[in-house]
């Protein structure tokens, strides 16, 4: 009389403490009563509510139609048992393959449902065929001959190209020895080596430094490589030997060593002649190279004249032609004003005629400098300067020479008097003020900047005129060298020349930095030393 509750409890147990979904279907109320809690997580769902509350009863991906539903129940009830292997569905929609098992009791009112998860085995089986269609691939299909023999030395597999390699037919290689692949007169010889790499297996090539040969099933041999592998199954060993015919390799190698004597004979002949030659050709190499360096040397001196010659021509006619037309001109023209009272016109005339001497005399005097600097005749004497006095006379005395509104800035920090060569720092800061001023517009700031430091001046000079390209800033520092945008401005090419001449025999450096239409900056680095004023 106390049998009932342990029943219910161990049923309790065995239902809850499976591995497998379970359920139990009232076919009359066609919907579940009970499902374990492995069964509502295998299937996803939040609750076991959640899941008793679905009409079918399989959980299949693709539901059975009525028809085949009310089938599979009439089997079930017939013959207590169904079973079947499907993809089940779980609740997010994602779906695995199950063994799905029914079996009916209470007079076929109510099934017990389980379902296994053979996702894992599928997923073995799908493996298993990979792996034995990689081995077919790699195996049957092999470029290679491959032939597998086990402790005793029977072949116990060979792939396609062995048996052809060997002259047999498909399969027939299996079962026969291995020493009836190898020559007869080593056969004896191949069984040591064989029971030797028995008992000492280990992945190698066979015949080191030294020919191996291969016998077919007519007898003949062949040149072979070999390597030896192993692997162990149920405790057995096995050999795996790798075949490569070499025959036409060896053809290559012998042909190869009868070109190499071939070659080696016409290289002694060869070398015989060339050291005949080599002689008689020394004498006439080294009197070549000497006339190359002196040719050489007379063509870039040549070259570097002509260069010069033409952009002498080219500035001269240009720049002696302008002040010369001028004069020419105005001694015209005086001629016309006879009159007392028209002496304002003859003073104006008057006053282009110096105007262009005195450009004339500043060319020949850039001439007569490049002369002096290239003779060696120009030296520095440094003398005692006060910075700031010198500059400010320097740019007073070119006021003239400024255009409509420009105008220039200074900012000289070097109170000491300093040590150096004024009449070339005079020359130099004329210059560089000069090219500021004609090739900047009118109403232009051009800044003149000094500082002393460490016995060294920094003399900075920046204009916002019209700038040089980057490929004319490597040649301005050239004799009779003009940027491409400066054709059509007076000049002679050789301010910079002269101006960096000067700097080097300072002992200074000299910086340029131009940007096209933004303007220019010059920046020189003088060394000088302090005195005292006495």
């Amino acid at each position: 009389m106390h049998r009932e509750p342990y029943a219910n409890t161990l049923m309790n147990v065995l239902f809850e403490q499976g591995v497998d979904f379970l359920g139990v279907y009232d076919f009359q109320q066609e919907c579940y009563v009970r499902i374990n809690q492995v069964g509502v997580k295998m299937l996803g769902y939040p609750s076991e509510q959640v899941l008793i509350d679905q009409p079918q009863f399989s959980f299949r991906r693709y539901p059975l139609k009525s028809e085949e539903r009310d089938e599979v129940i009439s089997q079930l009830i017939q013959a207590g048992f169904y079973e079947e292997e499907t993809e089940i569905a779980r609740y997010n929609g994602e779906t695995f393959w199950g063994r799905l098992m029914l079996e009916s009791f209470a007079d076929g009112k109510l099934a017990l449902i389980r379902i296994t998860n053979l996702d894992r085995l599928h997923r073995v089986e799908q493996e298993l065929d990979h792996s034995v269609r990689r081995y077919e691939s790699v195996f049957t299909s092999a470029t290679i001959g491959i032939i597998v023999a086990d402790q005793q030395g029977h072949i116990v597999s060979a792939n396609q190209l062995a048996d052809r390699l060997f002259g047999y037919e498909t399969g027939e290689l299996k079962g026969l020895s291995i020493e009836q692949l190898v020559p007869r007169s080593v056969s004896q010889y191949h069984e040591k080596l064989r029971q030797s790499f028995t008992d000492h297996p280990q992945a190698r090539p066979m015949g080191h430094n030294r020919d191996l040969y291969a016998q077919r099933k007519d007898g003949t041999l062949f040149p072979v490589e070999i390597s030896l592998s192993y692997f162990r199954l149920d405790n057995t060993l096995y050999a795996v030997a790798y075949i490569i015919d070499i025959t036409l390799k060896k053809e290559a190698e012998r042909q190869l060593l009868d070109q190499k004597a071939h070659v080696e004979r016409l290289n002694t002949e060869l070398e015989q002649k060339v050291v005949d030659r080599t002689h008689a050709l020394m004498d006439t190499l080294a009197q070549l190279e000497a006339s190359k360096e002196e040719l050489a040397l007379s063509l870039k001196t040549e070259r570097e004249l002509g260069e010069l010659k033409s952009r002498f021509v080219s500035m001269a006619s240009h720049e002696f032609r302008t002040p010369l037309t001028t004069i020419l001109n105005s001694t015209t023209l005086i001629e016309k004003y006879p009159a007392s009272d028209q002496q304002e016109k003859r003073q104006k005339h008057l006053q282009r005629i110096r105007s262009s001497v005195r450009h004339l005399n500043e060319i020949l005097e850039e001439f007569l400098s490049v002369g002096k600097l290239e003779e060696g005749k120009i030296m520095a004497h440094p003398a005692l300067v006060y910075l700031p006095q010198f500059v400010d006379e320097v740019v007073n005395d070119m006021q003239s020479l400024l255009k409509t509104n420009q105008r220039i800035e200074l900012n000289i920090d070097c109170s000491q008097p300093i040590w150096l060569d004024s009449s070339l720092l005079r020359k130099i800061v004329v210059n560089l003020l000069s090219n500021a001023i004609k090739y900047s517009r009118e109403g232009s700031l051009i800044r003149v900047q000094a500082h002393c430091d460490d016995r060294q001046i920094k003399l900075v000079m920046s204009d916002q005129g019209i700038g040089i390209s980057p490929d004319d800033q490597q040649h301005l520092f050239g004799q009779f060298f003009r940027a491409k945008n400066a054709a059509n401005i007076p000049g002679t090419g050789l301010g910079l020349h002269i101006v960096a001449k000067y700097v080097e025999l300072m002992q200074g450096t000299i910086d340029l930095q131009s940007e096209l239409n933004k303007g220019t900056t010059i920046t020189l680095s003088l060394p000088y030393e302090n005195h005292s004023a006495d």
